[in-house]
């Protein structure tokens, strides 16, 4: 792939866009972004970027922005796995859905390369851990069903239209830019909003659930030796730590003690649909991409909390519609306990 490449972003409000814009712009490469601000913030976006204020369920409003496009990042998603499970409509639409509308937009201006940044949701429950790209998606939430089957419509129709694609598997990103004050995803940054304001984290179930967290320059890098190459063309590729594989009452421990916080977590009901143990195999990224973290999770953990203490602690805002109430929907959304 050639330098001084026109990138479209989508989701470049974002936590994610925002910065692959930041790192394509360092690149020399002209980045247009689009983002309905759905889950995002203006302010987030690098000066450079040519920005579009655009709902990519519009298919006809989007199009014409993809004319000399050379490679798509297509990042924008509704990104939340569990509130999947009591709105699907909101997180199918905006992410299967959307995926569709991007790919119609980028064959129909002849894009040469599309990256597709997927979700660990894809690959469910399995039998061991860590996941491993040739096992079998087992998505067991509306997010992860989505997710996956917008990388069957994109294996499909880039394929069909010879244009050179890239799946990526990223997972549990951390980092400036995070928004923090969502109720419904971002489980660090929430715990973080709400120990600088003096107040216990809610762990739902037991907390013994185990995750991998990934800061955010250690997801971009890889991306960026993607678009500039061929070697991982039709590939799905997980990139994010392997090794600091940690329980979510281990990680409420280390928040803790980075802010000298007095730990006593909230207990409330697990929710429905969640994995418990989900750790990513990062063996596949280091033979293609050259895959190595720089940034520990103490090291990530300590530069998150140091940048919402800059910004300041905010009030949760319960700003997505919940589609379906009852007995399993947790309080700590309908009766906005966070």
């Amino acid at each position: 792939m050639l330098k001084n490449m026109r990138v479209l972003i989508t989701g470049v409000a974002g936590f994610m866009g925002s910065h692959l814009a930041d790192s394509m712009l360092a690149e020399g490469h002209d980045v247009i972004g689009i983002d309905n601000l759905i889950g995002g913030y203006e302010s987030n976006v690098p000066k450079f970027v040519k920005f579009v204020k655009e709902d990519l369920r519009n298919l006809g409003s989007i199009s014409s922005y993809f004319n000399g496009v050379d490679a798509v990042i297509h990042s924008a998603c509704t990104a939340y796995e569990g509130l999947s499970v009591f709105s699907p409509s909101l997180v199918s639409e905006n992410t299967y859905q959307i995926t569709a509308n991007v790919l119609s937009a980028s064959i129909n201006f002849r894009v040469n390369k599309f990256i597709y940044l997927s979700s660990m949701a894809r690959y469910g429950t399995q039998p061991t851990v860590p996941f491993t790209e040739n096992m079998t998606p087992a998505p067991q939430d509306p997010y992860g069903i989505a997710k996956y089957a917008s990388e069957l419509l994109i294996r499909n129709l880039c394929e069909l239209n010879k244009i050179d694609y890239t799946i990526l598997v990223p997972h549990n990103i951390i980092g400036p830019r995070q928004k923090y004050d969502d109720p419904f995803r971002n489980v660090a940054s929430i715990m973080i909003n709400r120990m600088l304001q003096g107040k216990q984290p809610i762990i739902y179930g037991t907390g013994n659930q185990k995750r991998c967290f990934s800061f955010i320059k250690d997801v971009v890098d890889p991306i960026k030796t993607t678009i500039e190459s061929t070697i991982a063309n039709s590939e799905v590729i997980n990139i994010g730590p392997d090794e600091e594989f940690i329980s979510i009452n281990e990680l409420a421990l280390k928040i803790a003690s980075i802010v000298g916080f007095s730990l006593d977590p909230i207990y409330v009901p697990g929710r429905p649909q969640e994995v418990e143990y989900a750790n990513c195999s990062a063996n596949k990224a280091r033979k293609l991409l050259d895959y190595s973290p720089s940034v520990s999770l103490d090291q990530g953990l300590r530069e998150l909390v140091s940048w919402i203490s800059e910004k300041g602690t905010r009030p949760f805002e319960y700003y997505l519609p919940i589609e379906i109430r009852n007995e399993t929907t947790p309080k700590t959304w309908t009766e906005k306990l966070i």
